[in-house]
């Protein structure tokens, strides 16, 4: 019974957060039941993992057991790269579980070192040791955190409203491999938390996010778009309008999960063009729209050219018009529909190159 209340006394914060988390998750209907349940396995993991960090504190405090606390070291530094890998793969788009692998290899590494010194030992003295691949789980947990940042980064929209989220993110790992030379082996005892913190944080941000974000391509949606031309209406001195070209002819023809991807497609050619103060929205089926804010008309036709020459690597096409205006001439309206303009007429061009008839479209 000691045990058990000194358990609860060290990690009671940690256990309120990941229930908090778990209610969170229950009740969510933002996301798809594969991502809640990899988190629901990651809440479980760090409160195992707490189980795991309280038992080696304990073993310290009453002596002995060189080979428990030999094999809860390397569970231990083994859950850290793991946790993040299981991470990556839970929030990024399309990560396949083998990125799961060279965390599985480090763990191979920590569990050798039981029986031979390499990543850690223990002395006579009860003391731990670093080996000669001492510091090969930072290595691991600071190479998947650079990489989940790296991700994340990539597949945002650049928003400030998502890069900072992503930020605290990068700084409650990034502190994980700093701490530790800093603090010691009192480090661990603030793992567990800081590891629930961040994904609670982060995932109350993906929340929010999803309100404003089209679930299909992770573009912002037509209530971002509205929302934005709102509040930043002077700043705005150009738009980009696109359509894609045969999206009823790939749904028709090849089902609608092709169309999906092919408007999937699209979305990423979009992401690779757009920085800074622009940004791409989707605004109906197959039709887009990027407003762009404090822009130069240089930029403007240089960003149109990364679009097409992007869309021309895929087998997919789009039409494209915009508008420019670095003065209160036209209004909003005005650059839309002259954007629009441009557009449908790039769109009567494709037509009558394809020869394809515009009233099956």
């Amino acid at each position: 019974m000691e045990v058990f209340t000194s358990y609860m006394t060290f990690n009671w914060v940690l256990i309120l957060i990941l229930l908090a988390f778990v209610i969170v998750l229950k009740i969510t209907i933002f996301l798809d039941k594969k991502t809640i349940r990899r988190l629901y396995i990651l809440a479980a993991a760090v409160f195992v993992l707490s189980i795991i960090v309280f038992i080696e504190f304990y073993l310290v405090e009453i002596g002995g057991y060189n080979t428990a606390r030999a094999t809860i070291i390397a569970i231990r530094y083994s859950a850290t790269p793991l946790i993040i890998a299981f991470i990556l793969y839970t929030l990024v788009h399309r990560a396949r579980w083998y990125v799961l692998i060279p965390a599985a290899i480090f763990a191979v590494f920590n569990f050798i070192s039981i029986f031979t010194g390499i990543v850690f030992s223990i002395g006579d003295d009860g003391e731990m040791v670093r080996g000669p691949l001492g510091y090969l789980p930072y290595i691991a947990a600071g190479l998947y955190s650079v990489a989940l940042v790296y991700v994340l980064v990539r597949q945002s929209n650049k928003l400030a409203t998502e890069i900072i989220p992503i930020a605290f993110l990068a700084f409650a790992f990034g502190s994980g491999l700093i701490l530790p030379f800093l603090m010691g082996k009192e480090y661990s005892k603030v793992f567990c938390p800081t590891v629930a913190v961040a994904i609670f944080v982060y995932y109350v941000f993906l929340i929010l996010q999803l309100t404003k974000k089209d679930p299909l391509t992770g573009l912002l949606n037509r209530q971002a778009y509205y929302a934005a031309i709102k509040n930043h209406k002077k700043d705005i001195t150009g738009v980009v309008s696109i359509d894609m070209n045969g999206l009823k002819t790939i749904n028709d023809n090849e089902g609608h999960i092709a169309g999906d991807q092919a408007l999937i497609t699209l979305a990423d050619c979009f992401k690779k063009s757009i920085s800074g103060r622009r940004l791409v929205y989707r605004i109906g089926g197959d039709e887009f729209i990027i407003v762009c804010r404090k822009t130069s008309e240089k930029e403007l036709i240089e960003l149109v050219d990364d679009i097409k020459t992007n869309v021309s690597e895929t087998k997919y096409s789009c039409s494209v018009g915009y508008c420019y205006s670095s003065s209160d001439k036209e209004t909003l309206e005005d650059m839309v529909k002259i954007s629009d303009k441009m557009m449908y007429q790039d769109k009567a061009k494709y037509y009558k190159t394809t020869g394809i008839d515009r009233r099956k479209e």
